[in-house]
């Protein structure tokens, strides 16, 4: 799976669960319900004294990596999603799955291992702790059920550029086994490059795409944000009568401790703000000051410098871009 999601499909879903709900709220009131794990409700974290302004809502956005069949996974996309009522805005502020961090109970690990190790209540504690930030929210996506999300809009358009088709293609054999729709049809591969309508598992495939490109993070952020930019475009598009076959395709996949009076709470303010575009930011900033990466225990890791939080709670509390 891509290391960096959040720019990502994630954030996608994210936006739809928030937005859409408070545009039909009589036929989903209860529909949220069946999301709500009244079990982490105003629990996750624990109590603390980190970072956090009125007029802020942080939620935790985590996409799981597990294939069909598997009980344990990592989260392998793990993003901020911040509401700003006071900017009237919508930030997403990427956390690199390789993150080197400390936990309670694991040592150091990959920020990406700690849902592994300790589920939700771990994954935040330890964002909390290694990014002085106070996360009360969470929304936790299937990343698979993005195919099924992607084919209910009836597809996204991306360009696919030339270097990026072999890398494509080979992924597609695994998604489409992943696609258990009945309607997916016979297995169908990209041969050329330009502006391409992608089905759900051949948009999977775009977004999995780690090398033979030259670029590195920066194309597979890109790629992301393409398709994430794809979903949004083809959810405005909906009518309110189409709202809630996408609900239920999306809702199945997705648990959250918010009550489902905040999401339409949110999604009330979100729709006011009438922008949505997002800005976004990745963190720890690897730029080899900020952080670098690094080989510990034999494993790729990202170590950032403690004074680099400034910048990340600049971010999300100041609406404050950094600019390299």
């Amino acid at each position: 799976m891509s290391n960096r999601t959040l720019k990502r499909i994630v954030i996608a879903l994210a936006v739809l669960v928030i937005v859409m709900p408070a545009s039909v709220f009589g036929y989903v009131y209860f529909k949220l319900n069946g999301i709500y794990d009244s079990g982490t409700e105003g629990s996750i974290g624990g109590n603390n004294n980190y970072k956090s302004e009125n007029g802020i809502t942080n939620i935790l956005l985590c996409g799981t990596d597990a294939r069909p069949g598997e009980t344990v996974s990592r989260t392998d996309s793990m993003m901020i999603l911040t509401v700003d009522n006071k900017n009237k805005d919508v930030r997403v502020t990427s956390l690199a799955r390789d993150a080197y961090v400390s936990t309670t109970s694991h040592g150091n690990i990959k920020l990406t291992e700690a849902y592994a190790y300790g589920g939700m209540d771990l994954l935040t504690e330890t964002i909390e702790s290694n990014f002085e930030l106070d996360i009360q929210n969470y929304l936790l996506v299937d990343f698979y059920s993005f195919m099924d999300i992607i084919d209910t809009l009836g597809g996204i358009t991306v360009e696919v550029r030339q270097n990026e088709i072999n890398e494509l293609n080979k992924f597609i054999p695994e998604t489409y086994k992943f696609d258990t729709s009945k309607n997916k049809g016979e297995i169908k591969y990209i041969e050329s490059a330009g502006v391409q309508d992608l089905n759900g598992y051949q948009a999977l495939a775009y977004s999995r795409i780690r090398k033979g490109t030259s670029g590195g993070t920066e194309e597979r952020d890109r790629r992301q944000r393409a398709v994430i930019e794809g979903v949004i475009s083809g959810a405005k598009n909906l009518s309110v009568l189409e709202y809630p076959k996408m609900l239920d395709t999306i809702l199945q996949y997705v648990k959250t401790n918010m009550k489902p009076t905040n999401i339409l709470g949110l999604g009330t303010q979100v729709l006011k703000m009438g922008n949505l575009d997002i800005k976004q930011m990745e963190f720890p900033i690897n730029d080899g000051v900020h952080a670098k990466e690094d080989r510990i225990n034999n494993k790729s890791v990202i170590t950032f410098e403690p004074s680099s939080l400034d910048i990340l709670h600049d971010f999300i509390f100041n609406n404050i871009v950094y600019e390299k």
